[in-house]
């Protein structure tokens, strides 16, 4: 008889011969099991085990029973046997606690959300402690299946329809193609207990009205329709897995600088649809430490960024990114920009204005030429330097060049419009002497050997550098 869960461990290398693996445990029935088979399991795939537990503090004594209960069904029900040669080692059992009331009053956010934040910040620190390679939960086809359909209404594509990933991260979920029955029978086979959350049976949570109305509904019109769902799920997974594997060839081009990831338009515009969509979620991965999170709706909008006639177009996504279209790049980020002060530029001296660094020295002029990051001014022609943001009506020569407003000349040298406002502008009695990445107005030509003041620019953050 085939082993779903051994299956899939297979499949996905969930678990590394030689590595710790920590087992969530809450005391109900799945948990039980995924604890029980992996501590069976251990002399068979070679790996540690350590059973961890948190401590919500949201049902009172019940809290604390759980607490005990689990600890009483590791020493009595995975303890070593005097059959297994060489015998295993006992099943270490860890316990955190954390008043997840009190911080989600703190934090103005959800109970669940906060519980989840909570629990799973505990279990990283002891997987950081004892080195554990991976943290297994106790998913199982049901929960699947309802993530499935929570995904299906929500309007989701591919990704979406593969339900809950076997593995993602630091975690693994060994019970995807496990269902409940499964579980429950095997619990009984073995005469194990578990513990039920009355929280469970609570039909004002949408997860427990899918669970008890909907599902055995479906069963009931369509019987076999989790195991067929399940078998469903995996060819997805398998076909998202394909596409996901054709996007690698295309990663090398996917630029990543200081907070700034970008990609050439004409890169996503080559790729059909599905294709181009997982490339933006891969960059939104670079981006956010391999948190790829994002809508199928959001996604569509960026790629339409790079079919659009605008060539500073952007959207805002969640967590405070932003994509913008940048001429012939697609740029995603996640760093504003900081407005520019007005300040006087010491002469000589550094100072900081906005997101640039300015420095200002008096040096002989050999005969360098100016260029857009770094200007030569006669100290004969000028006398105090201001920065300050520009302003409308600004004009400005360069040399060989008719005047123009600022706007216009930025325009023409391709500057995003999103970033015109934080490049800073020399200027002395009221005259605009030189902007970074425009140039240097034509105020005297520096003679040889004379003093000259050199101020150059340097770009804080690399939206400044795309000119580069």
């Amino acid at each position: 008889m085939k082993d779903s869960m051994v299956e899939l461990v297979e499949e996905y290398q969930l678990i590394p011969p030689g590595s710790t693996i920590l087992c969530a445990v809450s005391g109900g029935a799945d948990s039980v099991y995924l604890l029980h088979r992996l501590a069976r399991l251990r002399g068979k795939l070679g790996f540690s085990l350590i059973a961890v537990h948190y401590d919500h503090m949201l049902r009172g004594k019940e809290s604390q029973q759980d607490v005990e209960f689990v600890r009483q069904f590791i020493q009595l029900c995975c303890a070593p046997s005097r059959y297994e040669n060489p015998p295993l080692p006992e099943v270490p059992f860890l316990v955190g606690r954390g008043d997840v009331a009190a911080q989600a009053r703190l934090e103005k956010r959800g109970l669940e959300e906060t519980a989840r934040t909570m629990r799973y910040a505990f279990f990283r620190q002891v997987a950081a402690e004892y080195q554990a390679s991976a943290i297994a939960t106790a998913h199982n086809a049901n929960d699947n299946l309802e993530t499935l359909l929570f995904h299906l209404g929500r309007g989701a594509g591919l990704r979406g329809l593969c339900g809950i990933s076997p593995k993602s991260q630091d975690l693994i979920r060994p019970l995807l193609t496990t269902s409940r029955q499964e579980i429950e029978d095997y619990l009984r086979f073995w005469g194990l207990p578990w513990r039920e959350d009355c929280s469970n049976r609570d039909q004002n949570y949408t997860r427990n009205r899918l669970r008890h109305q909907v599902l055995p509904v479906l069963e009931s019109v369509m019987p076999g329709f989790l195991a067929q769902a399940t078998k469903g799920i995996e060819r997805l997974r398998r076909d998202e897995n394909y596409l996901e594997g054709q996007v690698k060839a295309i990663e090398q081009q996917i630029h990543r600088e200081d907070g700034v990831v970008s990609i050439p338009v004409e890169v996503l515009n080559s790729l059909p649809q599905p294709l181009a969509l997982r490339v933006i979620r891969q960059m939104l991965g670079r981006l956010n430490q391999g948190d790829d999170g994002c809508t199928t709706a959001h996604l569509e909008g960026v790629w339409k960024l790079c079919d659009s006639n605008s060539p500073s177009a952007r959207i805002s996504l969640s967590r405070g990114v932003v994509a913008q279209r940048v001429y012939e790049t697609l740029m995603l980020h996640n760093r504003p920009l900081t407005p520019l002060a007005s300040c006087v530029l010491p002469t000589p001296g550094r100072i900081q204005v906005g997101d640039w660094l300015i420095s200002c020295q008096a040096v002989t002029y050999q005969g360098e030429q100016s260029d857009a990051c770094r200007v030569y001014l006669p100290q004969r022609s000028v006398s105090e330097l201001q920065v300050r943001p520009r302003q409308m009506g600004d004009v400005m020569a360069l040399p060989n060049r008719p005047r123009k407003t600022l706007k216009k000349w930025m325009i023409e040298k391709k500057i995003p419009a999103s970033v015109r406002d934080y490049l800073p502008v020399l200027e002395a009695d009221g005259q605009v002497l030189a902007v970074p990445l425009l140039g240097v107005a034509p105020v005297g030509q520096p003679k040889e050997g004379e003093q000259v003041w050199q101020v150059e620019w340097q770009p804080l953050s690399p939206l400044f550098r795309i000119k580069e």
